[in-house]
């Protein structure tokens, strides 16, 4: 979910600057918020983000309209939404191993003596 939330957050920003509309303050926390929430919902099916970006556009006032400005800007990042894919991916493995560590190590189920 990681990966996700700041995928969102970046793709809007850039798709703002793209059009030329760059995001207001209120409109960042906007992205904030949305993209979190969304990136919970998300399921973990490749490409699932890149729809759920379309919620995060919509909640700023950046729909997606055919030849709209911003349509152009999310087909250029469609185009390489696989490879960002990947990006995500691992943002999302680490954040859940690291996770899993802390928890492991505050409960004392860690050994300390696999990893030196």
């Amino acid at each position: 979910m990681d990966g996700t939330a700041i995928y969102q957050g970046v793709c809007a920003l850039f798709i703002g600057f793209a059009v030329g509309l760059p995001l207001s303050l209120p409109q960042q926390l906007t992205v904030i918020l949305t993209a979190v929430l969304a990136s919970i919902g998300t399921a973990g099916v490749p490409g699932a983000g890149a729809i759920m970006l379309l919620l995060v556009l919509t909640s700023v006032g950046l729909p997606i309209e055919q030849g709209s400005p911003v349509a152009a800007a999310y087909a250029m990042i469609l185009g390489i939404d696989a490879i960002l894919d990947m990006g995500r991916t691992c943002i999302n493995v680490t954040g859940d191993l690291t996770g899993t560590v802390i928890v492991a190590k505050s409960e004392k189920l860690l050994d300390m003596k696999k990893w030196k």
